[in-house]
């Protein structure tokens, strides 16, 4: 179930919510992601799928620190409908372009349990991807993570708690944000 908000109650959360990481650290993040998969990926001719819409801006981010040859495209499943619990996997667009043949890197914001992130790198492997690798900007401690998953690339730790900014929303609002927010407790 959805929440909407007035653009005043979003901006009343921003005013209390607490800076996890700043733009600077973020831009850092992102930095050591790039080094991390040119090592992996340069010689691979790799296809990067962004995982919309929250993975839209890190990714973009990411994909201009990426000075090798890859191609770019998407795909878009959630369990939110801009909720904050999750739900049965909703999807919107499979993978474009097709993945057959290819080495995919998948993209997104967060790996928080990561049901939708299994969901897509498993649909990945299901068209034909030859292999498959995943990269996140941030990763949320818990212990409430789907087995069977394991993320190649991460950007930041965060603590268990809801975030909001870097790609990442708050009822689909601040995903702009340069910076990472916790909601104030």
């Amino acid at each position: 179930m959805s929440t909407t908000l007035s653009p005043e109650q979003a901006l009343s959360a921003l005013r209390k919510a607490e800076l996890l990481y700043s733009p600077e650290e973020v831009c850092a993040a992102l930095d050591r992601l790039a080094i991390e998969v040119t090592a992996r990926l340069e010689y691979r001719d790799p296809l990067a799928l962004m995982v919309m819409n929250g993975a839209f801006i890190p990714a973009a981010q990411l994909l201009g620190r990426l000075q090798f040859p890859l191609q770019v495209g998407y795909v878009h499943a959630t369990r939110y409908r801009s909720g904050t619990r999750g739900g049965e996997i909703d999807w919107i667009a499979r993978p474009r372009p097709a993945v057959e043949g290819r080495v995919v890197l998948v993209i997104d914001d967060i790996f928080d349990e990561g049901d939708t992130l299994k969901a897509i790198v498993e649909e990945v492997h299901r068209q034909g991807a030859v292999e498959t690798y995943s990269a996140v900007l941030v990763n949320k401690q818990h212990d409430r993570k789907v087995a069977g998953l394991t993320v190649d690339f991460i950007g930041l730790e965060i603590p268990d708690r809801y975030v909001f900014g870097c790609g990442m929303d708050y009822h689909e609002y601040w995903r702009q944000l340069p910076g990472i927010y916790a909601i104030h407790d």
